[in-house]
C-alpha cells in the first residue's frame, strides 16, 4: 500500500517557514522563491485538507494545528537528516549502533571500556545518547537501551548485567581533617536527591550510627556526588562500580562497609530477541555481558 506522506519539498518548505514565522526567510533559506514556498505550503495544506498558517494582510503566522504539526515535522527531519549523515559518515561494510544510556552509568562505567569494543569489532560505530527514564523501545530510533531494571520495560527483552552496591567514600583529604578515631557519624554526608533516605537505609543495614542520616548537602547524580567526594566536601554513598578506578588509585577511600543490599540492578534492553538482531547487535551484546561478567569477578 502506497503510504499518504507529503512530499519531501513540501515539509521542508513548511518547516523553515514556521521556523521563522516569515515566507520569504524560508525562502532565503531554501534558496527558492517565496512564491514557490508558497506554493509548496498550499500543496501541503491541500493534502492534509486543513489551513498550517493564519493570512493577516501580507502576513502569515501558524494556525493551532500547524504548531503542533511544526514540531512533529522538524523531528522527523532532524531525525532524517542525523541518520543520513551517519550513513555518510561510514565507511563500506561499517555499521552503527543507537544506545540509550543512563548518564552516569555511561561515562562512569561504559565508555572507559569502550576502546575494547572497539578494538574487537572496529567495523562497528556507537552513538550515545542519555534516557534518564525507560521509555518504549520499539520505534525511538534506539537499538538497545542500558538501563535499570523496571516494569516499564514489560513486553521487551531485557538482560542482567551488574549490581548496584552502595559504598560510601571519601577522599584522603576530608579524613585528614577530623581525628584518626572519629566515626562516619562525624564527617560530613552528601545525598543524591533521587534517594533521599539511602543514608537511613545503609545504617539500618550496617548496624553503624547514624545521629541524623539526612543531613547534608543534596546532588541530582551519582556523578556530582563522586566529584563532591572527590573535591573532600563529604562521604558520598555511591554504587562500588562507578568508582573502582578512583579507590585503586587512592584517590577516594572506602573505609567503611558496604550496603548489604542491592539498590538497582543494571540490565541491557532489546526491542526483540537477541536471535533476532541483526550481527552488530549481537556484537555488542555479547561484548558487553563478558564485560559486566569481568567487573563483577573483580
Amino acid at each position: 500500500m502506497r503510504r499518504k506522506i507529503p512530499s519531501n519539498s513540501a515539509l521542508q518548505a513548511f518547516e523553515a517557514a514556521a521556523r521563522h514565522g516569515s515566507f520569504a526567510r524560508a525562502a532565503e533559506e531554501l534558496a527558492l522563491t517565496e512564491g514557490a514556498i508558497s506554493r509548496q505550503i498550499a500543496r501541503l495544506e491541500a493534502f492534509l485538507g486543513m489551513a498550517l498558517f493564519e493570512r493577516v494582510g501580507n502576513r502569515v503566522r501558524l494556525a493551532p494545528s500547524g504548531v503542533r504539526y511544526a514540531a512533529q515535522v522538524r523531528e522527523v527531519l532532524d531525525r532524517l537528516e542525523r541518520e543520513s549523515q551517519y550513513l555518510m559518515g561510514q565507511p563500506a561494510g561499517a555499521a552503527s549502533l543507537n544506545l540509550a544510556v543512563i548518564p552516569t552509568f555511561a561515562t562512569r562505567w561504559l565508555i572507559p571500556r569502550l576502546k575494547r569494543f572497539q578494538q574487537a569489532s572496529p567495523q562497528i560505530s556507537l552513538h550515545i545518547a542519555e534516557r534518564m527514564e525507560p521509555f518504549v523501545l520499539a520505534g525511538s530510533g534506539f537499538d538497545a537501551a542500558l538501563h535499570f531494571e523496571h516494569p516499564a520495560w514489560a513486553g521487551m527483552r531485557t538482560h542482567r548485567l551488574l549490581e548496584e552496591v552502595l559504598v560510601p567514600v571519601c577522599s584522603p583529604s576530608l579524613l585528614a581533617e577530623y581525628p584518626k578515631d572519629c566515626g562516619l557519624d562525624a564527617l560530613p554526608r552528601l545525598h543524591r536527591m533521587q534517594n533521599p533516605d539511602a543514608w537511613q537505609r545503609y545504617a539500618e543495614e550496617t548496624g553503624m550510627v547514624l545521629t541524623n542520616p539526612a543531613v547534608g548537602s543534596r546532588f541530582d547524580l551519582h556523578a556530582m556526588l563522586i566529584e563532591a567526594a572527590l573535591c573532600g566536601l563529604g562521604v558520598a554513598l555511591v554504587p562500588r562500580l562507578y568508582v573502582e578506578t578512583e579507590l585503586a588509585l587512592g584517590r577516594l577511600l572506602a573505609p567503611w562497609p558496604p550496603s548489604q543490599s542491592v539498590a538497582k540492578t543494571f540490565c541491557l534492553v532489546l526491542p526483540e530477541p537477541l536471535g533476532l538482531s541483526e550481527a552488530p547487535l549481537q556484537a555488542f551484546v555479547s561484548w558487553i555481558v563478558a564485560e559486566a561478567k569481568t567487573t563483577s569477578s573483580v
